[in-house]
């Protein structure tokens, strides 16, 4: 499994998601910077990740320049040839701006960073991301951000989910050091229907806010929740070799 990190000026997560591919087994992995004109030189990649940070600073909003760098050209027509796409908190957010991925990305609703462990229910497992995951499962992954309410007009709400698209929800029950009681409505930021990831029509664009990559690493911040991810997409390429 190849994988191709896009590396832009202000990205802060994008050695934390090398780090946690390699560490499951999943190499090679090739650092792409955003002023390439394509993945030629990197042998085309299985799957390309767009990681968090502060991309262009969040000027104008959080992804907006990023979503007009010159990879974004490479990274569209990955996605629009079946190859997997992946965006982590900022990375969501230039996938909204970019319109690979329906609805936005607004200031959580207590115009507040939330930096802090967040409990996730994985809503479906038929992706190449959730795989590994039980249908329903709850999962502890991070979460660190300012602007990660997502949100989608009503109807365009309805349709998203009738047609399934929700890969992963805020988990009732959890609770985060910045969000207080959870309640059967929770979600730390605001985000409609609780929300934290979302897939494209086709399947093959994921969208998250919560980071799997923090969460991967043994004895290192909290939990090992994370490796479940990256798990499943070695097991959809059939490289799956950790068994730790």
């Amino acid at each position: 499994m190849r994988t191709a990190v896009v590396v832009f000026p202000g990205s802060n997560c994008d050695r934390d998601v090398a780090r946690a591919i390699l560490d499951c087994g999943l190499g090679p992995v090739d650092m792409v910077w955003h002023d390439d004109d394509d993945f030629k030189s990197h042998d085309g990649p299985d799957l390309v990740v767009l990681p968090g940070g502060f991309s262009y600073g969040d000027y104008l909003r959080s992804g907006a320049l990023a979503a007009k760098s010159r990879i974004m050209k490479a990274v569209r027509e990955h996605a629009d040839s079946g190859g997997l796409l992946l965006g982590i908190c900022n990375g969501f957010q230039i996938l909204t701006e970019a319109r690979l991925l329906p609805g936005t990305l607004m200031p959580n609703n207590n115009l507040r960073f939330i930096c802090a462990p967040c409990h996730v229910r994985v809503e479906r497992n038929d992706t190449p991301f959730t795989k590994a995951f039980k249908e329903g499962q709850v999962v502890q992954f991070p979460i660190a951000h300012h602007q990660g309410l997502y949100f989608l007009p009503p109807d365009d709400l309805s349709a998203l989910e009738s047609r399934g698209q929700v890969v992963f929800r805020y988990a009732a029950g959890g609770k985060c050091a910045d969000c207080g009681d959870a309640g059967e409505a929770y979600s730390p930021n605001g985000s409609v229907n609780g929300i934290a990831g979302i897939i494209n029509k086709r399947g093959n664009v994921l969208g998250l806010m919560p980071h799997p990559e923090r969460s991967t690493l043994k004895n290192l911040i909290r939990g090992t929740d994370g490796r479940i991810f990256w798990q499943s997409l070695g097991e959809y390429f059939d490289v799956w070799r950790d068994k730790g």
